[in-house]
């Protein structure tokens, strides 16, 4: 659950002009909340076995996005590695028989 929304996230940041302007607008701020929103689902995705690619390329997007272009790149990339994370790795879902 946590993965989807930091992909929503991601995904509003990386919408041209429109994600640029949120970002500049509050003096680069949500690249600090989704860096540490992202080492959170990190850390989540460690404990449960879960899928980690998308939370590290989200820590490298957070790191490198002041970059204009670059950044809106990055945060449309970063979104579909976590919607695609998300739905494909299932088998750490289902621990009910713990």
């Amino acid at each position: 659950m946590f993965i989807i929304i930091t992909a929503l996230l991601e995904a509003i940041l990386g919408i041209p002009f429109i994600g640029g302007t949120i970002v500049i607008s509050m003096s680069y701020t949500p690249l600090v909340v989704m860096f540490i929103l992202h080492v959170v689902t990190l850390a989540l995705a460690l404990r449960e076995s879960g899928p980690k690619i998308g939370s590290l390329a989200g820590i490298f997007t957070s790191l490198i996005a002041w970059i204009p272009f670059v950044g809106m790149v990055m945060h449309i990339l970063t979104a579909i590695i976590l919607f695609v994370s998300s739905f494909t790795g299932g088998t750490y879902r289902d621990r009910s028989w713990r």
